[in-house]
């Protein structure tokens, strides 16, 4: 088992930045491959980005790619979704993934089953 929180959200204009934050808990020595998503009201849930257990290997969706990296760093058992150039379509929630894979697994997920636990979001607004 492993706990996900979100954090850094906000009310950003056109054009802004923001740094999105997901701390892990519990099972944390485990090995998680992680994945960003987002969700507007009324829409399904969209990949964002994704990022291997390591850190060495990432992936995101063409409609961001450009201006949103993702990272992270194990030793802090913290994952991040740096987002620049934000747009008002990009307002929605956004939720990190984590989903345990083997030490030797060097893959990245971008389906919302691939994934075996959810944060419980935080909330980006992008408004003039």
């Amino acid at each position: 088992q492993v706990q996900l929180v979100e954090s850094g959200g906000g009310l950003m204009q056109p054009g802004g930045s923001l740094r999105l934050s997901c701390a892990a808990s519990g099972r944390t020595r485990s090995n998680y491959a992680m994945g960003w998503f987002r969700q507007a009201p009324g829409k399904e849930r969209e990949f964002v980005a994704a990022i291997n257990w390591r850190g060495r290997s990432t992936y995101v969706a063409d409609s961001v790619k450009g201006r949103l990296t993702i990272s992270r760093d194990n030793a802090k058992n913290t994952m991040y979704l740096q987002m620049n150039s934000l747009k008002p379509e990009e307002t929605a929630v956004y939720y990190c993934a984590a989903k345990e894979v083997t030490v030797f697994s060097g893959s990245y997920y971008t389906d919302v089953g691939d994934y075996d636990y959810w944060g419980q979001g935080t909330q980006v607004t992008v408004s003039s």
